[in-house]
């Protein structure tokens, strides 16, 4: 028998998260059945998107939801060998049993110099998050502009990579004086720290004063409405998050945007990298979006920063 650690929601949070809105359960697990696996966490991912996705997805008792990297001790199906790696959404838990269904198998030759936690990140959700916002929602062409907040963030400093491969100006804000000299490593043309800016909406217009064709947004509150006035006309926007608002406990209000998005007849769309099956085993590309070589190759010229 093996014991399985799991943190778990003890109850929904109130505003920011506390400790004691927390609990951590043991419990001991049963054998494998036929068809199944034993899997031990080797690495977690804690994410923004938890905490927006607790309230739909969670109910009080449930293990903390989230994806991890994991190792195959015992095995019953032969298509994850003991001492395999997968990646499984099983959530916040040391050890957990699965039927193979919803692991993702990491590449049986990755390289031993090349962090295991990478499959969380530069070759997991984030980058597919930041190559459906970029190729599909946004359609970004090169020689536009494109503005990414919480830009120094694991999809934020990838969607920023990514244009500047493309051959695009980027603008990319974040909340320190490390973080915008992070983007600055990255090749980002323009970077601010939007804390200490006198105005942002004088910061967004002195680092692009054409405006912006696109916008990858992740924060939502004023810094959307700033940047929705600064698009060019026929701009795009993908909304893939609303930092800002995760912890409010009162639903933030206007000012809305309507009229500025018709004048400039702007196109708006929310996403989630769930609904693009892009990838399989962390880079076979499926046929049907017949996406490039150098689309795949792009992959390989990202920088990210790893905090384990």
């Amino acid at each position: 028998m093996v014991q399985a650690k799991s943190w778990i929601l003890l109850k929904h949070f109130d505003g920011f998260p506390k400790d004691s809105d927390f609990e951590l359960k043991v419990e001991e697990l049963p054998e494998p059945r036929d068809g199944e696996v034993l899997l031990e966490a080797v690495f977690l991912s804690v994410d923004p998107y938890l905490r927006p996705f607790s309230r739909f997805r969670m109910k009080e008792g449930d293990a903390i939801i989230g994806s991890q990297v994991a190792k195959v001790i015992q095995s019953k199906n032969s298509a994850f060998p003991v001492g395999s790696h997968v990646v499984s959404s099983c959530g916040w838990t040391t050890h957990s049993i699965s039927d193979g269904k919803d692991l993702t198998p990491v590449m049986s030759d990755w390289p031993k110099d090349v962090s295991l936690s990478l499959a969380l990140g530069i070759f997991g959700v984030c980058s597919l998050t930041a190559l459906y916002g970029v190729e599909e929602v946004l359609d970004l062409k090169e020689g536009e502009t494109l503005l990414v907040n919480a830009a120094a963030g694991a999809v934020g400093s990838v969607v920023g990579q990514i244009a500047k491969i493309k051959g695009c100006k980027v603008v990319g804000s974040a909340g320190s004086e490390a973080k915008v000299a992070f983007l600055k490593e990255l090749g980002f043309d323009e970077a601010f720290n939007y804390k200490t800016v006198s105005s942002l909406e004088e910061a967004l217009r002195k680092a692009s004063p054409d405006g912006y064709d696109c916008f990858f947004e992740n924060v939502g509150g004023h810094f959307s409405t700033a940047a929705i006035q600064q698009m060019k006309n026929f701009g795009r926007i993908a909304v893939c998050g609303s930092i800002s608002l995760y912890n409010d406990t009162t639903p933030q209000t206007g000012p809305y945007q309507h009229l500025t998005m018709i004048i400039k007849q702007l196109k708006m769309e929310g996403f989630m990298q769930s609904s693009w099956h892009v990838f399989k085993a962390f880079g076979d590309v499926l046929p049907t979006l017949q996406f490039s070589l150098q689309r795949q190759e792009a992959l390989r010229k990202i920088t990210t920063q790893i905090r384990v």
